[in-house]
Parts: C-alpha cells; sequence; structure tokens
C-alpha cells in the first residue's frame, strides 16, 4: 500500500456513514452555541482538543496494534453519554464495513466477530489505517481532522452557512490538528507499554449533555 491510502480513508465520500452525524453541532446551532462562522471555529476547536484529542489517541493506539478489545472499553469508559456511546458504535459498525470492502484484513474480520454490533468508530478507524498500511500518525490525522470537518459541513446544511467561512476555519484550525496529533501518537506508543490508562480522558460535558437532548428530538437532520 502507498500513503496515498490516507486520501481515500479521509475522504468524506468514503462510505462510512459520517454524512449522517453532525458531531453535535446540530444541538449546539439549536442551543445558540453556533450561529455563524466565528462561533463555529470555537465549537470546533472545543471539539478538537477534547473528544477529538481521546478520539484521535484511540486511532493512532489501534494502528501502532494495541488491543482492540482494550480501546473498547477504554472509549467506553471516556464516553460518558449513551446517546454518544451509540452513535459511535454505529458509525464504528459502517465504518467496518467500508473498510473490510477496500482493505481486506484478518484482524478487520476479528474485530468484527468480536463486535457484531459494532466497535467503537476510532478503534475501528486505526484497524483500517493499520489494514491499509498506514501508520499511527495516519490514523490520528484522519480522527482530529474528522472531529472537525464533519460539524463544519453539518453546519453548512443547517445555518446556510458560506462553505468558504467553514473551510475558513478548518484551515485556521490546522496547526492545532497537527498539535493534537502529535499529543495522540506520543500517548498511544506510551500505551503500548503502559496500557490504555496512558490515553487522554479529555471531557466534553456540553457535548454529552448536548447528544443526549438531541437523541430525544422526535425530529432532527443528523443522527446524532
Amino acid at each position: 500500500m502507498t500513503r496515498a491510502a490516507l486520501l481515500v480513508l479521509a475522504d468524506g465520500r468514503f462510505p462510512a456513514g459520517g454524512h449522517a452525524h453532525s458531531g453535535g453541532a446540530e444541538a449546539a446551532v439549536k442551543a445558540g452555541r453556533v450561529t455563524g462562522g466565528p462561533s463555529l471555529e470555537e465549537f470546533c476547536r472545543g471539539r478538537l482538543h477534547t473528544s477529538g484529542a481521546v478520539s484521535a489517541a484511540l486511532a493512532a493506539a489501534a494502528a501502532l496494534g494495541v488491543d482492540p478489545v482494550a480501546l473498547d472499553t477504554a472509549a467506553d469508559a471516556r464516553t460518558p453519554s449513551a446517546a454518544l456511546r451509540v452513535a459511535a458504535r454505529k458509525l464504528g459498525r459502517q465504518l467496518m464495513r467500508a473498510a473490510r470492502a477496500t482493505w481486506p484484513h484478518p484482524e478487520l474480520d476479528a474485530l468484527a466477530r468480536q463486535f457484531p454490533k459494532g466497535a467503537h468508530q476510532p478503534v475501528v478507524l486505526g484497524l483500517a489505517a493499520r489494514a491499509a498500511g498506514l501508520g499511527p500518525e495516519d490514523a490520528a490525522y484522519c480522527s482530529a481532522y474528522e472531529g472537525v470537518s464533519g460539524p463544519a459541513t453539518a453546519v453548512v446544511r443547517l445555518l446556510s452557512l458560506d462553505p468558504f467561512d467553514a473551510t475558513g476555519a478548518l484551515a485556521r484550525l490546522a496547526p492545532e490538528v497537527d498539535q493534537v496529533v502529535v499529543a495522540a501518537v506520543d500517548a498511544a506508543r506510551r500505551a503500548l507499554d503502559e496500557g490504555v490508562d496512558a490515553l487522554p480522558a479529555g471531557s466534553a460535558p456540553l457535548l454529552e449533555i448536548g447528544a443526549e437532548a438531541h437523541a430525544a428530538w422526535p425530529v432532527r437532520l443528523f443522527a446524532s
């Protein structure tokens, strides 16, 4: 495999189901916390340095070969919201289908057998990167970028935001994505020796609360 596989894995058109999820942006829009380009950028920044950093480290650890069952348990422990745990497993299940069709690999097959209802999405993402011949940095970049690009795309639809404003926000966040990836890979390498407790456990209470409220809405545009 070549590193160009990262382009396939990170492509928004990769059929992993992410287009149906807003990463908490729909709840934030309704609550008035995201109203335009500047507030979208702040929302994505907060997400990047909390749940995004956790997901990036989980993905990097999975790409390095840390026990995926232990990583899935760690992901559960770092996701207090039941609604977010359900969403993460749905996304993991869809990503697993796409990854196994694209990069068949015994480790993906084994994880699918262990978690027939879906493992957490970052764990699957890390193993998908591993199956594609990519490294922990690639997995962490893919995860971190997904964590901010998903909400940005969703807000374009929710608020009819100018796509140039959304893309500009993502571009300004790029140096911080780099920082998160470096820290995520460092934590993942330590997890090889120290176990999953070496991974970050940053929390975002408003995302958790918003996810629980969003799951109860009778009508919504996004699944989460």
